[in-house]
Formats: structure tokens, C-alpha cells, sequence
């Protein structure tokens, strides 16, 4: 069966996702957001809808390289021995794409990545030992000043026993180890983070009850809310909600 990106499907009625994609870019450049970060735990949907908002305003996609950490199946088989370098793998990687980032036209083109590197401290924080977060602090000091802030943050939240049957749907052999405490440890501190975070706009998102790959309602609200210009944090309140 041949798969169909959303942009190429016309809804009866004059629904039209060609005409949706000129209305969403057309306004992002209206509120001068051209540079998209979407974050959240593990299982959130950061890749599936940062590739959506790609798709839907042609940006360039910056996507985290997880499969590439050649210690990510060692670490959540034994979280404690492989933490330090998996993280330091992972911030390294993350600072090569952020170079690359800051090195784009950013008056002229679009980008979403699906992660936010001011937020590789929540890992840090959540599972290096004392000895070893004072060496990760500090290389993340030297590397931080020369990131590009984005125009805004998506942070997609979600309870833990979401999180945990949509690891197991996607059956990636180096998250079957993952447990369903560390994922609420991770939930606990991405939600700290975030309380505090003021860098940039940010727009929070629950998404227990909210399916954007499956529901064309969904998503078009969901963008529709990303295209607006605000200050601070906005909490994401679906339309047919209000």
C-alpha cells in the first residue's frame, strides 16, 4: 500500500493540506519563528512530530542521533557503567549539529530539531555520579555559549504508562530495557527543567489524549497553535476544548 504524505492529501469539502502548509509557513514568518526545538522523555513523539512541522513548513530537520551512541544498549542495560559515556557521546554529537545549525541562514530558512540542547543536563543531572557530572558541567559550559537559541520550544509531556506502551509499539531492541521508574525519574526532571526555563518561548503540550499522526483535527489545531506569536509559556488547550 502506497503511503501518502499528509501534504499531498485533499479532504473532501475543500480541505485542502497543500493551502494548510502555505497558511502555516506564511504565519511562522509573520511571528519571525524560523527555528523550531521540540523536546520531551523518551517516547513523547519528539522525531514523529518535529518531522510533521518539517514537512508542513519545509524547514531543514535536525534530528538527534540515537541509533549512532555506540554505548545506548550498554546504558540501559546498566544505566550506572554506561551513563558517562553515553552522555558525553550524546553531548558531543548534540554540539556538532548545533555548530551546524548556527552556521544556517536563520533570516531566510526554517529548522525544527527534535531535541533542545540546553536540556542534555535533565540526562546529566539524572543519572551521572557527583565525580562525574563536575567533568560533564564543565565541557557543557565550554560548548553552551556558542548554541543558537530557538525562536520557540515544543515540549511534548506525557504520563509514564504512555510513554511505556509507545517504547514497546516502536520495539527498539536497545529500549527493552528500559523501566517504567527510570521513565517517571526522567518525566520528574523534564518537568523541573521546563518550570524554570525562560530562554525562549515555550509552548508545553500533554499528549496522553492527543494523537497528531493519526488525527488530521489534531495536528492541524496543534500547528495552527504553534504558528502564534507569545511571550514566556503557553500551555497547548485543543480547540475543541475550549
Amino acid at each position: 500500500m502506497k503511503s501518502h504524505s499528509w501534504i499531498d492529501i485533499d479532504i473532501g469539502g475543500g480541505f485542502n493540506y497543500r493551502k494548510r502548509m502555505d497558511d502555516f509557513k506564511t504565519r511562522l514568518i509573520e511571528n519571525d519563528i524560523r527555528y523550531i526545538a521540540v523536546e520531551g522523555n523518551i517516547g513523547a513523539g519528539k522525531t514523529t512530530f518535529s518531522r510533521l512541522i518539517a514537512e508542513f513548513s519545509g524547514a531543514r530537520l535536525f534530528l538527534e542521533e540515537v541509533n549512532d551512541n555506540p554505548f545506548i544498549e550498554r546504558f540501559y542495560g546498566d544505566i550506572r557503567s554506561y551513563a558517562f559515556q553515553a552522555q558525553i557521546f550524546f553531548l558531543l554529537n548534540r554540539y556538532r549539529q548545533q555548530v551546524e545549525i548556527a552556521q544556517q541562514d536563520l533570516f531566510s530558512e526554517f529548522m525544527v530539531a527534535d531535541y533542545l540542547f540546553a536540556k542534555d543536563t535533565v540526562y546529566a543531572h539524572a543519572t551521572l555520579g557527583d565525580d562525574e557530572l563536575v567533568l560533564y558541567s564543565r565541557l557543557h559550559s565550554l560548548l553552551e555559549g556558542k548554541i543558537v537559541r530557538p525562536d520557540l520550544v515544543i515540549y511534548l509531556q506525557a504520563n509514564p504508562e504512555m510513554l511505556f506502551q509507545r517504547i514497546l509499539k516502536r520495539g527498539r531492541s536497545y529500549e527493552k530495557e528500559i523501566a517504567e521508574d527510570y521513565l517517571n525519574t526522567l518525566n520528574e526532571a523534564f518537568n523541573h527543567f521546563f518550570f524554570h526555563y525562560d530562554e525562549s518561548p515555550l509552548l508545553i503540550v500533554n499528549t496522553d489524549r492527543l494523537d497528531f499522526t493519526a488525527s488530521r483535527e489534531h495536528l492541524e489545531d496543534l500547528l495552527m497553535k504553534i504558528a502564534e506569536k507569545f511571550e514566556g509559556t503557553r500551555y497547548y488547550v485543543p480547540s475543541w476544548e475550549t
